[in-house]
Order: structure tokens, then sequence, then C-alpha cells
């Protein structure tokens, strides 16, 4: 049930139940899942986590720092 490592599909499987989570939640809340309304705190905070803005990726790429 849980594994000690996680691979980056894991990763994008997370993210992708995040979203579609979210994309859910703000249509219940606005009635229209494409609508014009403002993202309550929460859902800021999800799409900031899952990285879902346009912002370069972190950590970029062909970077150099220390792995675990």
């Amino acid at each position: 049930m849980f594994r000690r490592r996680e691979t980056s599909k894991d990763d994008r499987a997370r993210t992708g139940r995040l979203l579609n989570g979210l994309e859910a939640a703000y249509a219940h809340r606005t009635g229209d899942p494409c609508g014009d309304a403002d993202l309550d705190d929460f859902e800021n905070v999800i799409v900031s986590a899952t990285g879902a803005e346009c912002h370069p990726p972190y950590p970029p790429p062909g970077h150099d720092y220390p792995r675990r």
C-alpha cells in the first residue's frame, strides 16, 4: 500500500487528480467549470502547489543541486 519511493509517473498522476478535483470543486462552487470567478484561497494554494501556473519549472532543467 505504501511505497518508499514514488516515480515521476506517480507524481504526475497525483497532480492530475488534484487538478481534476480542483476543477470539480470550482464547478460546484461557481456552477461553471470555466467561469470567470476568482479562485478562493484554497484553490490558489492547489494551483501554486501543483505548479500549474505559468512560470519556469523548478528545479530548472540541467540543475546541479545535490540529490538525496
